[in-house]
């Protein structure tokens, strides 16, 4: 008895265990029964809410979405703005599921890679639309905000046809059939959706954002060696004056130096020659007292430096005038021409 009870009793619990399931906080919940999907009385799809659910067992399967908001980063791109002039543009788009029984059915069981390749396209259309409206200067200064605010709107409402673009794009034709998708397959009264927007697809764009700007290698590359020449042009110009100034005051400098020198050489002759003319002056008082023995010190000077070295020869007349100081006192007197 009691091991068909225990047995009874797995089985129970087994199947209670496979009949319970949880949906996880930030996550929504879609039953499959073999393989087609719960729905309503107005074929939309079921949607279970966070919490703990049943469903029958070893028949239905529980298919869970993200109803987080979910980052979607753009490789870098090639834009052209109105100028003509190409842009490197790195982006990135924050998203979220609005509608989980639109965003099932349209993107063909919840595929996110799906989602992701037709919220690309139409961002990266609607990117290049309105990048195409803004010269560089709009795009890297104020405009930017107000760029996002008009590309996240245009993505979640979509655009008439009274727009400047008319034409549908690859994107624009891929939601659209999403969308017919949905509406065929779904019944009763629904909500009036742009079947170019983002909500044909159960998607809310929450958030766009341009993370860097570059220019394109080609154009940087000339625009650098642009700026380098402008930059050594003027730092030759710079050179140049530099060197004008420099030449300028050492001129100055060279001129002040011979002025001063000249000035100096010019006092110091006026002063020697002041120095000699006092010093002629005393000599000339000091020897007109006694001229005589002036021409006797004279004398003297004369016999000194002319018999200063043995190899000295003078050939004179003994009776000449030079050598009176030189003969007898009886021969000559001091002070008195012979």
């Amino acid at each position: 008895m009691r091991k068909p009870l225990l047995l009874i009793v797995v089985v129970v619990l087994v199947v209670l265990y496979a009949s319970l399931f949880v949906v996880q906080e930030g996550q929504r919940g879609i039953v499959l029964r073999f393989g087609k999907v719960l729905r309503d009385g107005d074929n939309k799809p079921l949607i279970y809410n966070p919490g703990l659910h049943m469903k029958i067992p070893f028949i239905e399967t529980v298919k869970n979405l993200d109803a987080r908001i979910q980052t979607m980063e753009n490789q870098a791109d090639r834009f052209v703005t109105m100028e003509k002039k190409d842009l490197i543009v790195d982006s990135y788009i924050k998203w979220r599921i609005s509608d989980f029984s639109r965003y099932y059915l349209a993107t063909g069981g919840g595929d996110v890679s799906q989602a992701e390749v037709l919220l690309k396209r139409k961002f990266s259309d609607r990117l290049r639309s309105e990048l195409g409206r803004l010269d560089v200067k709009g795009i890297v200064t104020d405009s930017r905000n107000r760029l996002m605010t008009d590309v996240r709107e245009a993505l979640n409402n979509g655009t008439s046809g009274d727009d400047e673009e008319t034409q549908a794009t690859a994107a624009d034709n891929a939601i659209a059939s999403a969308a017919a998708r949905v509406e065929r397959e779904t019944n009763g009264p629904q909500p009036s959706v742009n079947p170019n927007s983002m909500a044909a697809l159960g998607i809310e764009v929450v958030d766009v954002r341009i993370k860097q700007i570059n220019l394109p290698t080609e154009v940087s590359d000339a625009i650098y060696q642009r700026m380098r020449a402008e930059r050594e042009a003027v730092a030759r110009r710079h050179r140049s004056q530099g060197q004008e100034e420099a030449e300028k005051l050492r001129a100055a400098a060279d001129y002040e130096v011979t002025r001063t020198l000249a000035e100096a050489e010019r006092q110091a002759l006026i002063t020697r020659g002041e120095a000699d003319a006092e010093t002629a002056k005393l000599y000339a008082d000091a020897f007109s007292r006694d001229p005589a023995f002036y021409a006797f010190i004279r004398s003297l000077r004369a016999y000194e430096n002319s018999f200063n070295s043995n190899s000295d020869v003078m050939v004179l007349s003994p009776e000449s005038d030079f050598f009176r100081f030189m003969k007898s006192p009886e021969d000559t007197v001091v002070g008195r021409r012979p």
